[in-house]
This record gives structure tokens, sequence and C-alpha cells, in this order.
């Protein structure tokens, strides 16, 4: 009989094997590759014993490494006497409540074009000093997400401004040239974070998952240097890449983060954690091996939130916390349960599908600054069309007024 650290080593080599390994299914069953000669084990299930061909089966008569590997890629199922029924994996499929979505979608604009109004009015106007008086910072804000909201040139959305001055949304309608220069000051990029954080307050009753991402956003500025790997130079595109924490159930972002496409992931994690923990109560943090560590693990369990990171292959459960070893065994042991957690990570492609699609994978500045301005201009865009699929399928009645005095414009 195996104790408890000897099953432990196989679970480990079997999922090993699951991840690198071929697994092929036969009508006889399992075809396992052997990690020692170039032949396979069968592994087979009777419907109320599960067999392996291998030497360490059939004298231990115990879950050797390859048995575990099946078990990995199969749902399965054990009964009281630990038998085993391995049936496939059945794909889920989630339903959409297409009559909310088309009512959302249909109305989009002028829904939104009334939502940006009550955020922009929250907006402090800067004290006047001296010199020639500035537009409104209200409505350039205004024309500036409205800008990326339409996705045209500056020159081709001013129709849109005059549109919003015509309902009194702004006080005048600026130059597309001062809109252009607005984007370019550094000033305004703490204020844009703001305003991502104040967009997703509404649902702050309705978000308790979240999943952690980043990606990368294309621009017309291209880079050279030399590859001493490569003995050549080479020439590239550069990118801004948007970190980002994102609620799992209505894709809102919570938390975001702009920096330049060399920057790691696992740094940025700390930062989106603590400002989703201000508003939101966090259940689960999903995201992917890239931001394992052991203080990203210490951090969200001290908002009483559970970590699902996977472990990677070269992990150990030893000398890295309680947290650690916590999250270790139940990758390795109860993985099917860890899984159905971690899936929620693929939420987040969704919120990047969603804001690329409707704003493009691109921006249109040239400059750094106004790179980065328009990047949270469109995490903006993307969280007030969220709230608005949220006011037909939800129902619910955002009041950005009562969230002024947590969040200071």
């Amino acid at each position: 009989m195996l104790n408890e650290e000897q099953l432990l080593i196989r679970k480990e080599k079997g999922l090993l094997i699951a991840k690198t390994s071929r697994i092929v299914k036969t009508e006889k069953g399992w075809k396992v590759p052997s990690q020692t000669s170039g032949g396979y084990y069968l592994v087979q299930n009777d419907g109320s014993e599960t067999t392996c061909t291998c030497l360490d089966h059939e004298t231990r008569h115990c879950k050797c490494k390859h048995i575990f590997a099946v078990e990995y890629i199969v749902t399965h199922e054990v009964d009281k006497d630990g038998n085993i029924t391995i049936t496939q994996t059945v794909r889920k499929t989630y339903t959409q409540n297409w009559k909310a979505y088309d009512e959302a979608t249909t109305h989009q604009k002028p829904i939104f074009m009334k939502l940006l109004k009550d955020i922009t009015d929250n907006i402090e106007q800067p004290i006047y000093e001296f010199g020639r008086p500035s537009l409104p910072i209200t409505d350039m804000v205004y024309g500036s997400v409205m800008k990326v909201f339409t996705t045209f040139s500056l020159r081709r959305f001013m129709g849109d401004m005059q549109i919003a001055r015509e309902k009194n949304y702004v006080d005048c309608v600026p130059c597309y040239a001062s809109v252009g220069h607005f984007l370019q000051r550094k000033d305004i990029t703490p204020l844009l974070v703001k305003l991502v954080i104040l967009t997703s307050l509404p649902l702050t009753t309705v978000e308790t998952d979240f999943a952690i991402d980043s990606t990368g956003y294309g621009t017309n500025v291209f880079q050279r240097w030399f590859s001493f790997k490569y003995g050549k130079e080479i020439n590239s595109r550069r990118w801004v890449k948007c970190h980002f924490m994102t609620g799992v159930k209505t894709n809102i972002i919570t938390g975001v983060k702009i920096t330049s496409e060399f920057d790691n992931d696992c740094p940025e994690l700390p930062e989106l954690v603590n400002i989703t923990a201000e508003h939101f109560d966090m259940n689960d943090v999903v995201c992917d091996k890239a931001y394992l560590s052991q203080n990203n693990l210490k951090l969200i369990d001290s908002y009483e939130a559970t970590p699902y990171i996977p472990f990677k292959s070269n992990s150990k459960a030893r000398g890295n916390g309680s947290v650690w070893k916590k999250m270790y065994y139940l990758f390795m042991l109860k993985n099917d349960e860890f899984l159905e957690h971690y899936h929620k990570r693929s939420n987040a492609e969704s919120t990047v599908q969603m804001i690329k699609s409707k704003f493009g994978d691109f921006v249109r500045s040239k400059t750094w600054t106004a790179q980065v301005n328009e990047v949270l201009c469109k995490i903006i865009c993307h969280n007030i069309c969220v709230i608005i699929q949220e006011i037909h399928e939800l129902g619910i009645e955002p009041n950005f007024n009562k969230y002024i005095h947590v969040i200071k414009l």
C-alpha cells in the first residue's frame, strides 16, 4: 500500500506526462507514451477497475503515473470502492440574453453620450490663474473619450461633438487640433485612470471574481536595434502594453496600468489588486503562471480572496509559505477543482476581444503620452458600454454622482 507522499509523486509525474505527451484514445484503451523507452503503456477501464500494463501497476496494484495522466485529460468519477469510471470531457456552453444585447447595442450611442456627460460633470475645473483661458476640461475629456468611441480621425468626429453641443452635453465644440494636443498632456493620465475606476463602481455589488491579464496595442512608431543573439539589425513596430483586472461576469475593468512592451506582467499585479480591493469584495483572483510569485499569492490571500495561479513545472511545495503550499497541493491533488476556478481566466481574453473589436487593436497617436491616454480612453469606452449592457440585462441604474466622494477627480 502506497503512502500519501508516494501517491503525490505519481500524481505529479502523471500531470507532467499529460501536459507534455500525446495520449491517444483507442478502442482498447488509452495509449500513454513511456518516459523511459520508445513504446507505450495501455490504460484500460472495464467499468469497475482501471488498469495499466506498466510494471509499477502490475507489481504494486496501485494507481501509477500513467493512470493519473489519463485522469487528468478526461472527466472522472470515483465510487465508494475507489473504482474510476472514465468518460469523455463535455464542452460547456453558455447562454446569451439576446434581447438585452440587442436593446443595448441598438441604443448604445445616445446612452453612451448621456452617461459620458454624467461622468465628466464630476471633473473639477482647474482654477484660472493667468494667461489665455483654456477650454473647459470637462469638454476636453468628453471630446477625447468620444473621439476614441467613434474610432474616427480628429477631423471626422467633429460632427459628433456638434451633436453633443446641441444636446447640451458640452458647452463648446473644441477645435480638432485642441483635442489632439489635450491627449498629449501628462497631467490628464491620472485623471483618466480615475475615470476607469469610476466607471466600474456601479457594478461593485455584481462582481466578486476577477481575472488579470495584459494585452498590446500597436502604434505607428518603429524601432531598430542590433540583436547580438541573431547578429543583425531588427526592425519592429513599437506597441503599448495594457495590464488590467476584469470582472469575470460582466467584463468590467476595475484597474488598469499602461507600460511599455518590455515590462513584465508579474510586478504589475499588486497595484491592480490593491485598486480593485478598495471598492470590490474579491472571492477568486485568477491569472496565468506569468503572475506566479510568493508575494502575489500572499497579497491576494491578505484580502481574503483565493489566488488561482497555475504552478510551473519546476515549482516545489516546500519553503514558500502557507498560501503557496495550500494552492500547490490544490493544484496537484485536486486539479479538476483548481481548473474549474481557473477556467474563469478565459473571460480576460473575452474582455480584450470586446475592446479591440469595437475600438481597434492599435492607437493613432504618435507620442508616448498620447498613446497611453488613448488606450485609457479605450478602457473608459469599454466600461461605459458594459454599463449600458447591464442597464438592459440586470436593470442597474448608474448614478456616478454618489461615487464622487470615493474617486476625487
